[in-house]
């Protein structure tokens, strides 16, 4: 019926949603389109059954022979799209079978269909791998970290030239040029240009992910630069290595006999030296450091020098779930350091076994998105943790107490980082990390408004009732995952959800528990009404940002508080999504109890 549509599977044996899509336009045609996450223009169609002006009540009918047809509300039959006939064999209306790239979107972003005459093939672009070399089909990402520019850490830029492949239109600035060649010069003056696409003395410069890549059609030459990184110096290096090889031999081996005598030298001085500090550690008055010390690269203090450092513990600075918050000042050979020193409440009795091990993971944690923790003191169940000072505050004041509004650029960085940061803890840390309190609160901001997340692994050290009582009910209710009330088990997909909750604020610029009318109260109610009446400007207000750029924002947030964990995408796919990697397919209704489709 007109305004609904089919989506393929992902394959004959994948019945999950795929990429393409059938839809039944108003005008009556019936129309295949890619499936995408922002808006289809005409352009992507590839296939249609040319029955527009047909009216707006055509419907699209199978009969118990397999004959497909189109309906107008008449009874009449406008359209056979397939007729099985008396063997009951489907005879195809249409199928690509001169060029199977012909459908739109068949591969993902930065990378091109290649037809063999046989089959249809996913290539990277120069400089692009596979996102997963298994599923070719997910798109390409780059495989260095150029910024465009030339000569940068040593570095020169050079382009690649490919031919005859199309891409959709999504060029920042089209120049006049009378050929390729300044076409590609053009680009290689242009930081922000990755991508030309030059054709008909029109130079396209384009910022990546590129999109829909296809042989082109006709006779029309088409030619793509892709920028890429080569080192000019490596093929100079190895020549120079070839001629001065017997000369390094020599150097080599007489290398070998002095450094043997040297590291006898150094073994014996490490080892007077590791007997040193060994004894100069047992002198610090709780000996109970001793095994921490072997295995993290945390210091010690004493209690003496944190209330010192804090002057009596006279400036609070804040209080949280873990604990009160107070600033320091700590004075050392190396200079005077301001640090923010956290108190520890209500932590477990007999739990100096789970502390040593907690301090041990958070220790060996180093990212640029997560806070540093410098040192500890503990005695009994009294404990201090010594963090660096974060000179901006929290992400809450940041977004909702500043009294300029965030733009939109710092905002989305800020998610980012954010994302960043869960993922380190999530994947890339040595021992996995689930937050379980994911709030604007916990994510503090340095004095470049970076954002750092704070308090993670803390969560085991609070006393059952207490860890279950806080996270599940009271503080940050609006942020926690619904397995919590469900007595289910806790996994890093909880940590997801309370991301997902986060980036609507940081969207809004609003907290989960403002003060507003009744049907704007639960912040992802509210997103997703907007979402599904297409009023997405009522998030930002008055703010002018791009269409696109917003609801591809809204859209994995959606994914994010999906009520079943396991459709919730991982940290690793929501970095790929919020840098433009993949594209975000729409998202079903959160709280829908039907088993789903996920895009993890």
């Amino acid at each position: 019926m007109t305004s609904h549509k089919l989506v393929s599977s992902v394959s004959k044996r994948n019945h999950s949603s795929g990429r393409f899509q059938l839809i039944m336009q108003d005008d009556g045609n019936l129309v295949q389109y890619p499936v995408l996450s922002f808006g289809l223009l005409p352009t992507h169609a590839y296939w249609t059954t040319q029955t527009d002006k047909q009216g707006d009540n055509i419907t699209l009918n199978l009969d118990q022979n397999g004959r497909l047809y189109l309906l107008n509300d008449t009874g009449f039959t406008i359209r056979t799209i397939s007729n099985a006939g008396q063997s009951l064999e489907q005879q195809l209306e249409w199928v690509s079978t001169t060029n199977k790239c012909d459908p739109t979107g068949l591969c993902g972003l930065n990378s091109y269909c290649n037809f063999d005459g046989q089959n249809a093939h996913c290539v990277c672009l120069p400089g692009f791998d596979f996102i997963d070399q298994y599923e070719k089909s997910l798109g390409c990402v780059k495989n260095s970290s150029t910024d465009g520019c030339e000569k940068k850490n040593g570095d020169t830029i050079s382009l690649e030239e490919l031919n005859g492949t199309s891409w959709d239109e999504s060029s920042y600035s089209v120049v006049s040029l009378d050929n390729k060649t300044a076409c590609g010069e053009e680009c290689l003056r242009d930081c922000n240009c990755q991508i030309a696409l030059f054709q008909n003395q029109q130079c396209s410069k384009q910022r990546i992910p590129l999109r829909f890549g296809k042989p082109t059609q006709g006779n029309s030459l088409l030619t793509t630069f892709v920028k890429v990184k080569n080192r000019s110096s490596e093929t100079t290096t190895i020549v120079s290595k070839r001629k001065n090889e017997q000369v390094r031999m020599g150097i080599l081996i007489g290398s070998i006999v002095v450094s043997s005598f040297g590291l006898i030298a150094l073994a014996i001085s490490g080892a007077l030296i590791y007997r040193f500090r060994i004894w100069s550690y047992r002198k610090i008055e709780n000996r109970g450091h001793d095994k921490l010390l072997e295995d993290v690269a945390l210091r010690p203090y004493t209690y003496a020098e944190l209330e010192k450092a804090t002057n009596g513990f006279t400036d609070r600075v804040g209080k949280g779930a873990f604990g009160t918050v107070f600033k320091g000042l700590l004075v050392s050979n190396s200079g005077r350091k301001i640090v923010a020193i956290k108190r520890l409440e209500k932590v477990i009795a007999d739990g100096e076994r789970e502390f040593r091990n907690e301090m041990k993971v958070i220790g060996k944690t180093h990212h640029k998105n997560l806070v540093k923790l410098l040192g500890y003191w503990h005695e009994g169940t009294n404990r201090l943790l010594v963090y660096e000072y974060m000179e901006n505050g929290s992400l809450a004041d940041f977004l909702f107490r500043s009294e300029t509004k965030p733009t939109w650029e710092e905002r989305a960085g800020i998610a980012l980082n954010i994302a960043r940061g869960i993922l380190y803890l999530h994947e890339e840390c040595e021992t996995q990390i689930i937050h379980c309190d994911i709030k604007p609160e916990n994510i503090l901001m340095d004095e470049q408004n970076c954002a750092k997340i704070a308090d993670f692994g803390l969560a085991k050290l609070l006393m059952p009732d207490q860890s279950r009582t806080y996270t599940g009910f009271r503080g940050t209710r609006g942020y926690v995952a619904p397995e919590w009330h469900r007595n289910m088990p806790i996994t890093v997909k909880a940590d997801v959800y309370s991301f997902g909750i986060v980036l609507f604020e940081i969207i809004c610029c609003r907290s989960v528990d403002m003060d507003v009318p009744e049907d704007k109260v639960v912040l992802a109610n509210w997103v997703y009404d907007c979402f599904l009446d297409g009023e997405l400007d009522k998030l930002v207000e008055d703010e002018d940002l791009e269409e696109n750029e917003l609801q591809k924002m809204i859209k994995l947030g959606l994914w994010c508080i999906q009520e079943e964990p396991f459709v919730r995408p991982s940290m690793k796919k929501v970095c790929l999504m919020l840098e433009g990697t993949i594209e975000i397919p729409p998202p079903p209704n959160p709280t829908s109890s039907v088993s789903i489709v996920q895009i993890d």
